[in-house]
């Protein structure tokens, strides 16, 4: 910051010798010291406070731009979506041509049935599901007991 020198520095420490004697002249460096220290400190908090925020300020700009990308990805996801939903959607047979094909069928379905037909890895998802459950017993059996229970009612 300062260029100052052995020679300065010497220059200035006879003359404070000479202006505040030897009895003030080490408070007064004290003094000094203290003040140069203070300064500093403020200096480089200032210069942390600045950086952090600029980094701040970095991070922001750098969740704006990948919020502006997600959104894009997303948007264009759904547009490629509804664009696979099209076909189907067209191509499925109105309510009203099932109504004459079959209706017994019809008189025995809800409203939730309006639903588009269920894609076939959705169906076969479900199958799987439910194949991997474990068989319950019918409604008319009742499970054995375990066997801790058979031996305690033999102990009896």
């Amino acid at each position: 910051m300062f260029d100052i020198g052995f020679l300065e520095l010497l220059i200035l420490g006879v003359v404070g010798l000479l202006v505040l004697g030897p009895e003030r002249l080490p408070k007064a460096a004290r003094t000094v010291g203290l003040w140069v220290g203070k300064i500093k400190r403020t200096v480089s908090g200032m210069q942390r406070e600045i950086s952090s925020q600029l980094e701040a300020e970095e991070l922001r700009q750098k969740l704006k731009e990948q919020q502006s990308k997600l959104d894009e990805s997303l948007d264009r996801a759904k547009r490629d979506v509804e664009s696979i939903a099209k076909p189907y959607a067209s191509s499925t047979p109105s309510r009203h041509s099932d109504e004459r094909a079959e209706p017994d069928r019809v008189a025995d379905e809800s409203p939730a049935d309006d639903a588009p037909p269920r894609p076939a890895a959705a169906r076969l998802d479900d199958a799987l599901a439910s194949a991997q459950q474990p068989d319950e017993p019918a409604s008319g059996e009742r499970p054995s007991p375990p066997d801790d229970d058979k031996k305690d009612a033999a102990s009896r």
